[in-house]
């Protein structure tokens, strides 16, 4: 049995990002696997790994920077090595109040773009990913030509972009745009991946209760933002793993290239019943 799960045979989760949601897909979706789990902090992997090979999982760290194109290579590489990669769930990322409107515009823009791009060329049949973004790409409004970039544009290109460049300071404005741009690149990916035997999906959470929505909901617009939701509630960790098991799963195999909503009501209630 032990020359068996180290065999190249095994199956392989990647996911990136050792935080609250992080863990969670890495529970549901890792049972029998081999879980390589990515984080730029290598404390945080380090807590985490250990957390989860007490449990019993076959989990293993490795320190990435998504915002770096090289290390996401190397992070695929090594996922190819050991073993199929059945499932890559990219959830690493910052929010507006966690970080400037560069660093986010680095990590959540660029990072998903890297992250994409490089487990294309280790994808192989049946492999599925699922990019975590967020409901506030469901309220961006941004213009045909801007979208079509942000869709399609080379990784290297995308801080050019106008609505890119328009964020300026902002760090919410840049957490809107790279939302939906995470959305819009899915959807452009699809086709490559589909070549490849493979799927890609996004999910996009409202508020769930992780250290990074903690800090948007302390913050001035922490109220405003439970009341959107239309549950009443804020979401679990538990409650987006779930979708991301079912993305990546055989229930799923012929839904790819799409978003699935999964905010308790939040974005319905922005676009209907907001008042100011």
């Amino acid at each position: 049995m032990a020359e068996q799960r180290s065999g190249p045979s095994r199956e392989v989760v990647v996911v990136t990002g050792a935080g609250g949601m992080g863990v969670a897909v890495a529970r549901r979706i890792g049972s029998g696997r081999t879980v390589l789990l990515a984080d730029a902090s290598r404390g945080q992997l380090d807590r985490v790994v250990g957390a989860l090979s007490d449990e019993g999982y076959a989990a293993r760290g490795v320190l990435t920077d998504v915002s770096d194109r090289g290390s996401v290579d190397a992070l695929a590489a090594e996922a190819a090595g050991a073993g199929r990669v059945s499932a890559v769930v990219h959830t690493a990322g910052v929010s507006a109040a966690q970080a400037t409107a560069e660093t986010i515009l680095r990590v959540n823009l660029l990072g998903t773009a890297h992250v994409i791009d490089a487990f294309e060329g280790v994808a192989e049949p049946g492999t599925a990913m699922v990019c975590v973004s967020s409901m506030a790409g469901h309220v961006a409004s941004l213009g045909r030509e801007d979208e079509a970039a942000l869709a399609t544009a080379p990784a290297a290109e995308l801080l050019d972009i106008g609505a890119v460049k328009a964020v300026g300071d902002s760090a919410t404005r840049a957490y809107i745009v790279s939302k939906r741009a995470n959305q819009l690149r899915v959807e452009a990916a699809a086709l490559a991946w589909s070549r490849r035997g493979a799927r890609i999906n996004s999910v996009s959470p409202g508020v769930v209760a992780t250290a990074m929505a903690k800090a948007e909901a302390d913050g001035p617009s922490g109220a405003r933002m439970l009341e959107a939701s239309g549950a009443g509630r804020t979401g679990t960790p538990a409650e987006i793993a779930d979708a991301v098991a079912f993305l990546t799963g055989p229930e799923a195999r012929y839904i790819t290239g799409t978003d699935l909503l999964v905010d308790g009501g939040q974005a319905a209630w922005l676009r209907h019943h907001r008042t100011a």
